[in-house]
């Protein structure tokens, strides 16, 4: 499968509730096949409290695992339009993955500008 597709990662986007299908419509326009998505919550050095009840912040987790220029397109998109100073306060990550079974990893199409620079 690695000589038809190249490397691939796992792209982690990590976006307050309720934003997932909003990112998950940003990361397929960006060329990503499809997404997981995980309920969170978050915990940072400042907690809300309501009536002497702690409040963490929901969070939902999207992963997409994609071959290596996709993910960074997918990157580039969730920053762009999904990132940290949007109302999904979006924050993403990537890993390599070393190897992938059950999934049809479609090799990733050239965009306009790489295929100008070419």
């Amino acid at each position: 499968m690695e000589e038809q597709i190249g490397k691939v990662r796992v792209v982690y986007i990590i976006v307050n509730a309720g934003h997932a299908d909003e990112v998950t419509e940003i990361i397929r326009s960006a060329g990503a096949g499809g997404a997981t998505i995980m309920n969170a919550r978050g915990e940072g050095a400042l907690h809300e409290v309501f009536m002497g009840i702690t409040v963490d912040a929901e969070k939902e987790i999207i992963l997409c695992v994609a071959p290596d220029k996709i993910a960074d397109r997918v990157m580039s998109a969730v920053k762009e339009r999904a990132g940290i100073k949007t109302p999904a306060h979006g924050v993403c990550f990537s890993m390599p993955v070393d190897r992938v079974v059950g999934m049809n990893l479609i090799p990733a199409k050239p965009t306009e500008k790489e295929e100008h620079n070419a």
